[in-house]
């Protein structure tokens, strides 16, 4: 009886088990060390973080320290030879197939020292889960043979092996290998998939990079975040509470008074604006300027649909000196690609006062509406209808 296990059930029933047992470790993952733990973006009842943290103990040996810490870690040296998992510096096979040991091998006492900040250290972290981590996984092989028989095995084993495979290997290598972007950050994070429901949400990692103290990590109609499916569940129990899930900017139509709080909402929303100047002007204007395009160009016209509006610091050296004798050749490309750039790089400063932010940004809407380029002069008209406060 014991080798058939207490619960005697299908395969089909099994293997339905055995999926729901990995999602509930994908769900603490994303929710408490990730969402909660590492970034602060969600408050979670006490009941709720210990159950979590309960949970990874038994399915990952994770410790919540570690694993904040390293992700953090990332985050501020995202893409650089610091960076613990960069599939751009270690390459794709490493990190996809070696996740596991970057997260052991980056689990130094300076990182956890410097990027594990506000992380538990009560008893039972001190004296149960950080002590006795290979105690939590054993159990659990234990509880999976005493309930499904030899079949525990296997399932024991695919508990093991998800968050290795899904978490360390495919979000943090193939998430920033390929994909597709909603918004040019800093880095090389890209959305692996508009359906986050394998990986909690995890798939929309260039969401994620462009607001890291989001709640919510979907951006578009189309995108589905099942974390924040789970979110908005617990908070309807008194047991989660987003802190923010989107830009903090409202726009007026037929507002046309540029202030201080302009400056403000443009700056919360700063990658979304970009991502509409790439709608609004880059894209209307290249298709204008497609036909006048030689030979030579115009088979290259969406590999410079994406050069006109990436991220400066992510253009491969032949990709910029592609760009260059596009842009050299031809005024009115040149002129949107210059306007872009003075726009991102106003809101590079730092030490500006609010004052002569608002300066800086009217005087470019200024010199756009004078530009003679209509979408240009309409984008400009665009960015005076923002406020930091909703139609009354």
């Amino acid at each position: 009886m014991w080798f058939n296990g207490l619960l005697d059930l299908s395969v089909w029933q099994l293997i339905v088990t055995g999926l729901v047992l990995t999602h509930i470790t994908i769900v603490s993952v994303t929710l408490y060390l990730h969402r909660h733990s590492a970034h602060n973006a969600l408050d979670l009842h006490p009941v709720l973080k210990h159950f979590f943290r309960f949970w990874l103990w038994l399915t990952t040996a994770q410790n919540t320290k570690e694993w904040t810490a390293i992700h953090r870690k990332h985050h501020a040296k995202c893409e650089t030879e610091e960076d613990p998992h960069s599939p751009v510096v270690l390459g794709i096979r490493k990190v996809l197939f070696e996740g596991a040991e970057l997260y052991a091998e980056a689990a130094t006492p300076e990182n956890l020292e410097r990027y594990g900040q506000r992380t538990p250290e009560d008893w039972i972290e001190r004296n149960l889960y950080s002590r006795h981590r290979m105690l939590g996984i054993s159990l659990m092989a234990v509880l999976n043979l005493l309930l499904f028989g030899v079949h525990g095995i296997w399932i024991w084993a695919v508990q093991m092996m998800w968050i290795p495979v899904w978490a360390a290997g495919v979000v943090n290598g193939v998430g920033h290998w390929m994909g597709y972007r909603n918004y040019e950050c800093a880095d090389n994070a890209r959305n692996i998939s508009p359906l986050g429901i394998l990986i909690g949400g995890e798939e929309l990692h260039n969401n994620h990079h462009t607001y890291p103290n989001s709640a919510k990590l979907s951006r578009r109609w189309f995108e589905v975040d099942i974390g924040w499916g789970y979110i908005r569940l617990f908070q309807l129990f008194g047991l989660a509470k987003p802190k923010g899930y989107r830009p903090i900017a409202h726009y007026l139509p037929g507002k046309q008074d540029m202030d201080v709080e302009t400056v403000q909402a443009i700056a919360n929303s700063r990658f979304d604006i970009m991502r509409q100047y790439r709608k609004r002007v880059v894209e209307p204007v290249l298709r204008q300027q497609r036909t006048l395009m030689d030979d030579e160009i115009r088979p290259r016209y969406h590999k410079l649909k994406k050069l006109l509006s990436r991220e400066v610091s992510l253009i491969q050296p032949r990709e910029k000196e592609h760009l260059d004798t596009v842009l050299a050749g031809n005024e009115m490309l040149r002129l949107i690609y210059e306007k872009s750039q003075e726009l991102q790089a106003l809101w590079r400063q730092r030490g500006l006062k609010p004052q002569d932010k608002l300066q800086a940004l009217m005087a470019w809407c200024k010199e756009a509406e004078s530009s003679g380029v209509r979408y240009l002069e309409e984008f400009a008209a665009h960015l005076r209808a923002y406020s930091l406060r909703p139609v009354a």
